[in-house]
């Protein structure tokens, strides 16, 4: 009688499975012949589970997993029953994950950090020496001419560098020499550059230097016609950079407007690698007065970067406070290496932060290199045993202790310069 039983249950599985053949009523459900692919069924839980399985494919997936390997089935033992609910508890699982397609899914192994270029040193400059200098102006070997006629002083050039692996106790250096350029575009009102504008491109690059020189903004401006003009003698300081932050292999240096050259180019800098706005003129006055100022002053390479890279804001502890030249800017045309893939100091340094405006504005390039000064910061804090926040959180207390040992030393510096 329990046999019959189990033939029907399994008659009527049978006719559920794509290709079983007809099973002939009153047959031992021991014995019954399935197609090869599929295997013996003996459990009344399977009849149940298999029911409810309604795409024929999974249901068969489901029985082969389940079934029993003899053709026979043994009597139960109490090993058996006692190990049935964990089997039934297997098998729903199983069915739960037929349904969802057939196979477990694993979490997504997170992507690996894309390679990031190393920064390469710029070649040398090469030798350029003074043809001539009049009242008016001056020209240079190379053919660079500067406009001296608007040249005007703002106090003498003198600040701190501190040492970029400090021992410890040990404070900042002052100095006197120039140590970089910083490249900014004066982001004016822009007229197109063509001939029939020539009057209004004059008009507008006459007014844009009376206000630089004003504001003793910078100590070159290169004009749309490619003019070169110094503003701020290289003896002196001006006011272009602000809150800045830069590193060489040796020094870290802190407010640029002491330590660096601000070179402006009449133009508007455009964001995320778009083509710059810089005329051809420009672009070789700019190669020329790179390569004097470097020859002069022997400025290292890696200390030629445009505003973007080194503006901060102390107030939110982030970086790109200003974003000319956030991307764009032809490093290799003016002989220099593309430093936009050196890492910004302000992060590694000092736990800056860039947020996401900020990248809207930074090429790829640049955004590479803000990724690879995270990364260092990371290595850091876990070298020193921290946590990323809290080594941050120190970073950026150094920060404000330096910023505020430089300020009163050029407190002290013009506090000894009056008279």
């Amino acid at each position: 009688m329990v046999n019959r039983m189990k033939a029907g249950k399994l008659h009527g599985l049978r006719q559920k499975i794509p290709g079983a053949k007809k099973i002939p009523r009153g047959t031992r459900y021991a014995n019954v012949g399935l197609p090869a692919e599929a295997p013996s069924y003996s459990k009344p839980w399977v009849d149940w589970l298999a029911g409810r399985i309604q795409d024929p494919v999974t249901r068969l997936r489901f029985l082969q997993a389940v079934a029993p390997a003899p053709e026979r089935v043994r009597p139960q033992t109490g090993v058996v029953r006692l190990l049935i609910p964990g089997m039934l508890a297997l098998a729903l699982t199983g069915l739960c994950l037929l349904q969802a397609g057939g196979h477990v899914r694993t979490a997504p192994k997170p992507a690996a950090r894309a390679a990031i270029p190393r920064p390469v040193r710029s070649p040398a400059a090469g030798t350029v020496w003074l043809v001539e200098k009049t009242g008016a102006s001056e020209v240079y070997s190379n053919g660079l001419r500067i406009d001296d006629r608007f040249r005007v002083s703002n106090g003498a050039r003198s600040y701190l560098a501190f040492p970029r692996d400090p021992s410890p106790g040990s404070g900042g250096v002052r100095r006197t020499e120039v140590a970089g350029v910083v490249f900014h575009a004066t982001q004016s009102p822009q007229a197109p550059f063509e001939a029939d504008q020539n009057g209004v491109l004059k008009k507008i690059g006459e007014s844009l230097l009376e206000y630089i020189r004003r504001k003793r903004a910078y100590h070159f401006l290169i004009d749309r016609f490619g003019r070169v003009y110094r503003v701020v003698a290289e003896t002196d300081a001006a006011n272009h950079a602000g809150y800045s932050v830069w590193s060489d292999e040796r020094w870290l240096y802190l407010n640029l407007n002491q330590s660096f050259l601000g070179v402006a180019i009449e133009a508007w800098s455009r964001p995320a690698d778009e083509a710059p706005e810089m005329s051809p003129a420009q672009l070789r006055s700019a190669g020329m007065l790179i390569e004097m100022l470097r020859n002069r002053y022997h400025i290292p390479g890696e200390n030629c970067v445009t505003h973007a890279q080194v503006s901060v804001n102390p107030a939110n502890m982030q970086i790109g406070y200003h974003t000319d030249w956030a991307s764009g800017f032809p490093f290799g045309q003016l002989g220099l290496a593309d430093n936009y893939l050196r890492p910004p100091a302000a992060v590694w340094a000092f736990g800056f932060e860039a947020n996401p405006d900020y990248l809207k504005w930074a090429g790829h390039r640049l955004a590479m290199a803000v990724e690879a000064a995270e990364a260092e910061l990371g290595d850091q804090a876990e070298q020193a045993g921290r946590s990323p926040r809290a080594y941050r959180r120190s970073l950026q207390q150094e920060y404000r202790e330096r910023l505020a040992a430089a300020k009163r030393a050029r407190f002290r510096e013009d506090a000894d310069s009056e008279p």
